[in-house]
């Protein structure tokens, strides 16, 4: 089977079946490419030869990511954050290098190899960090800010690193006029891309969008990407440079996003192959026999690299708390990483056991990465006495601002759906407090005097504070299962009686979000399509009285705590007075002294009081559509629908007969 399609399908197989895996387990799939490459290795079952065409693909996976960071690099954004992406990532990268050379001069290396590790191992894994930030709605706080910006340096330093690193090498006698040299090209094509490029990019991408051709967009991107790498390639510099610029040049234009989505598929695939070729590198028997140097080397990895931010984090005027989770998110290699070992390492600068040990030890270190971030609450807690008094702080500001609130609604996330919300609340004099973890929008929305505090909703200390005791309802108006699961599980635990209503994508999550306590998930595909579907009735000639109609239907038969409401309504314009409107109510079901406990629903009586059960929430069962012979256990929460004076007569017989 050695032939180039075995070698494709036996990477797509092992690919395929490693990625599902790591994803089921919820861990990088770049650790499972990493794992591949480590298995079909020719230092393991040797199904895929270690060739230069191999690598040589493997290099566009970089191409196609340096192009992606690219994008994501825009000069104005830049500009507000430079002090802390220059100054903070600036000491953290340069820092590290010299750090690492110094060691490695004392071992006898040359400076060039020292180059070469301490540019390595200064890098962070972007695409773990990210992942994990994004995933505890840590993005916009201010460890996670600051991570950002560090990472973001890091990812800018490799492209001077890529230029150096071979010139380095060389050993030229003249090796500062080599550097001066590369230096000024460099320049040349820094020029090239702030005065002349861009001038040349927007007008030529317009041209090529106004034929409305998604085939030929996608080959003018290619040509693009490609080309400029090819080019500078070609000056001597890198193929990685050249889609870094591309990506820059792009960037500033309105085809961005555009672009962005178009290559994601690309890039995805091609650094899959990148890291399993990383993987490939990874020699399992050098790496067992030098295992106490590749433990050594792991944890004066993390330990040294967690210090030196924490220390830099501190000088950069930082709390104890926030350099603490900084240094916690930072302290493992990065993917750059393996780009600049797999240079020094076909450039002969690092060979043999000692890149074996330095793989090993930045691959390890990734992969206890994400372990590290989910319990660095703990650590920070235990290492830094300073957290209390910021989360008293933070507390105290929330209560404060829901001193007064009772029977209020509370809103996870101040974003658009949560201010649309809010403005509605407000409409009917409804109270509420609103939960955001984004310090610019809570500082912008608190001083127009709106009721919004800062504070994860996933915190149960934050949710006491916010008047859990004290709300009617609860809405989680971001669309995130892991963020919106850490929500219900807390209220689950402190007040499971609380309805929840949960905004989600579409209903792929939609049994997963009950089971776990939501009272509703609107998903926003659904009301998406019958917007669309009730515009597209009318301009067909429907008439609007039967339009909303159907519109009812569907939305009571997919909304449980819909059901019913609106039955009627449409064609006979029924008014009803608030006191005989229906309402909800969620009556929690404590403990066998409840009086229906052990009961049916029948044997309770609240149906003879004209009240509805219209579902009865258990824990890690979803309970709609009840019956009369359903029993009540202790701990149901049981969602009743009727008009107010019911209401009030069904909860007392339920809980004391």
């Amino acid at each position: 089977m050695h032939t180039t399609l075995g070698f494709v399908l036996i990477l797509l197989a092992a690919a395929v079946i490693v990625s599902a895996l790591f994803r089921a387990l919820r861990l990088p799939s770049m650790l499972g490419y990493l794992l591949v490459g480590i298995l079909v290795s020719p230092h393991a079952f040797g199904w895929i030869p270690d060739s230069e065409n191999t690598r040589h693909l493997a290099e566009f996976g970089v191409v196609f990511m340096m192009f992606s960071i690219g994008l994501e690099f825009s000069l104005p954004k830049l500009k507000a954050i430079q002090t802390t992406v220059f100054g903070f990532g600036g000491a953290q990268v340069i820092v590290s290098i010299l750090l690492v050379m110094g060691v490695a001069w004392s071992v006898g290396l040359p400076w060039a190899a020292g180059l070469a590790l301490g540019g390595a191992l200064a890098m962070s894994s972007t695409a773990i960090v990210s992942k994990m930030l994004a995933e505890r709605l840590e993005l916009q706080s201010q460890h996670g800010r600051q991570m950002i910006a560090v990472l973001l340096f890091q990812d800018l330093a490799v492209v001077p690193l890529l230029i150096l690193t071979p010139t380095l090498a060389a050993g030229s006698e003249n090796l500062w006029v080599d550097l001066g040299w590369a230096s000024a090209k460099a320049a040349a094509v820094l020029f090239v891309l702030l005065f002349v490029g861009q001038k040349l990019m927007r007008p030529w991408f317009s041209m090529v969008a106004g034929h409305k051709s998604s085939e030929l967009f996608m080959l003018n991107v290619l040509l693009i990407t490609l080309g400029l790498a090819y080019l500078t390639d070609q000056a001597g510099l890198s193929l990685a440079l050249g889609a870094f610029l591309a990506g820059m040049l792009i960037s500033e234009t309105e085809f961005r996003y555009q672009v962005e989505d178009d290559i994601k598929p690309f890039r995805d695939v091609l650094l899959g192959l990148f890291f399993v070729t990383i993987g490939m590198l990874l020699d399992l028997h050098v790496v067992w026999t030098y295992m106490g140097w590749v433990v050594l080397v792991l944890a004066a990895l993390v330990l040294f690299k967690a210090a030196l931010v924490w220390v830099l984090g501190r000088l950069f005027g930082n709390d104890s708390p926030v350099a603490m989770r900084t240094a916690l998110g930072l302290a493992q290699g990065g993917e750059f990483g393996f780009v600049l070992l797999a240079q020094a390492g076909s450039l002969h600068l690092i060979q043999g056991a000692a890149l074996q040990i330095v793989l090993a030890a930045v691959v390890l270190s990734m992969m206890i990465a994400p372990i590290v971030i989910q319990y660095t609450d703990a650590i920070t807690r235990r290492l830094c006495g300073g957290e209390w008094a910021g989360r008293a702080r933070e507390l105290h500001a929330i209560a404060v601002k829901s001193f007064a609130a009772n029977a209020h609604l509370i809103i996870c996330g101040y974003g658009r759906s949560g201010q649309n919300l809010a403005r509605l609340l407000e409409s009917e004099a409804i109270p509420f407090i609103a939960l955001d973890v984004d310090t610019t929008l809570v500082k912008a929305a608190a001083a127009a005097g709106e009721n919004v505090v800062f504070g994860d909703a996933s915190r149960r200390e934050v949710l006491k504070a916010v008047g859990l005791n004290r709300a009617r309802a609860m809405v989680i108006t971001f669309a995130s299962l892991p963020a919106a699961m850490k929500i219900l599980a807390v209220v689950q635990e402190l007040r499971p009686d609380l309805p929840v209503i949960v905004r989600t994508v579409d209903d792929t999550d939609l049994s997963t979000l009950k089971q776990a306590g939501a009272a509703e998930v609107v998903p926003e595909v659904l009301e998406g399509s019958l917007m669309l579907a009730s515009h597209a009735l009318l301009l067909l000639g429907v008439p609007l009285t039967r339009v909303l109609k159907k519109l009812r239907g569907v939305r009571e038969q997919r909304y449980g705590l819909l059901r019913g409401f609106f039955r009627g309504a449409t064609d006979e314009e029924i008014e009803l007075s608030d006191t005989a409107q229906p309402r909800l109510l969620s009556v929690l079901i404590t403990g066998q002294a409840a009086a229906a406990a052990g009961k049916t629903l029948a044997e309770t009586g609240v149906l003879e009081l004209g009240i509805e059960v219209i579902a009865i929430r258990r824990r890690n069962i979803r309970g709609l559509d009840p019956e009369p012979e359903t029993q009540v256990l202790a701990g149901d929460v049981l969602v009743l629908r009727g008009i107010p004076e019911n209401l009030a007569a069904a909860e007392i017989r339920l809980l004391q007969g």
